[in-house]
């Protein structure tokens, strides 16, 4: 029941009520599920388009078009003004699956280019419900290979990939990682992953019961309206969705997970460091405090998203000689 819930905005920063105050005036219920997908995406561009102005300048984008498995993709690279080593750092954005692409998720793709000092690469995968499941894994895991066969055209090291993302980016980040170990088998590039509050497999959870509302869009109505659209009725291999079904003892690449202890999939990623640490998998974790899920959209106002993106990249930074 709803009312079992915490009263989140007690328990929010003054700087995180000052967000939500700003995100009801850009639109009101902007994450409601109790519209049409195509209403949903046209709330959501609406909404992010404030937060995605201002931030940092790229030295140069370049904005291309490639083939993938289930249709064009829409590419863009960010090469940043300071350049240390030729890495390059996938960004797979979230939504859930159904909302969002490289312009709602722009800021965050250029502040993580800066602080990275490094090539990010957004991809702008086909959505659900159009495209479901495992279309999106697949997309994600066909950029990872084609950019190391154009690496030289890009001036990318193809031995010296990362993978980053938030929600929704998460998970496919985290299950791209893995389709790629289990189908290639062979991972040693990736230098690792950044996960921003993902959801990894957990249908429910303590945080889903006590969290989550109108604020955030996700209730657990809301989560599961979002799985509905994703996962298709005759999908049983689940593997690369509920990576929790999949095998974390070995091969995944080093993990930066990051939450905001308000956000109701928080156990997705407390479960995924314990599970990875428990089996000598490198991981780092780190809670953000007062603060909600997607957290890391909001740096126009609230000083934790680019904390954590800064801690994220020093993650990033400390692994440069993973070879």
């Amino acid at each position: 029941m709803e009312t079992n819930k915490y009263n989140a905005y007690k328990m929010m920063t003054p700087k995180m009520l000052e967000t939500l105050t700003k995100q009801n005036e850009l639109v009101k219920d902007a994450f409601s599920t109790d519209v049409t997908f195509k209403e949903m995406r046209e709330n959501y561009i609406k909404e992010r388009r404030f937060w995605n102005e201002g931030g940092p300048e790229p030295k140069k984008t370049i904005d291309i078009e490639v083939e993938g498995p289930y249709g064009p993709i829409a590419i863009r690279f960010h090469y940043p003004m300071r350049r240390t080593g030729k890495g390059a750092i996938v960004y797979t954005h979230g939504g859930g699956f159904v909302v969002g692409n490289l312009d709602t998720h722009s800021k965050i793709m250029r502040l993580l280019m800066e602080e990275t000092e490094s090539v990010v690469i957004g991809i702008d995968y086909h959505l659900a419900p159009e495209f479901k499941y495992p279309t999106q894994v697949e997309e994600v895991a066909f950029l990872v290979e084609w950019l190391r066969i154009h690496s030289e055209e890009y001036d990318i090291d193809m031995n010296d990939i990362a993978l980053a993302g938030d929600s929704g980016g998460a998970n496919l980040s985290l299950a791209a990682s893995l389709y790629l170990r289990d189908k290639k088998k062979d991972v040693s590039y990736i230098r690792c992953l950044l996960l921003y509050y993902g959801i990894y497999g957990l249908t429910d959870s303590k945080s889903m019961r006590l969290l989550g509302g109108d604020y955030d869009g996700l209730t657990r109505k809301d989560l599961n309206a979002y799985t509905k659209m994703y996962i298709g009725d005759e999908i049983t291999d689940l593997r690369y969705f509920d990576s929790f079904s999949n095998d974390l003892t070995k091969g995944v690449p080093p993990c930066y997970i990051a939450y905001g202890d308000l956000d109701p999939v928080q156990d997705d990623s407390k479960l995924l460091y314990d599970i990875l640490t428990y089996h000598n998998q490198k991981a780092e974790i780190e809670e953000f405090r007062g603060v909600i899920h997607a957290f890391l959209h909001h740096s126009r106002i609230l000083p934790e998203s680019k904390v954590a993106i800064q801690h994220g990249a020093n993650f990033y930074k400390s692994l440069a000689n993973f070879e």
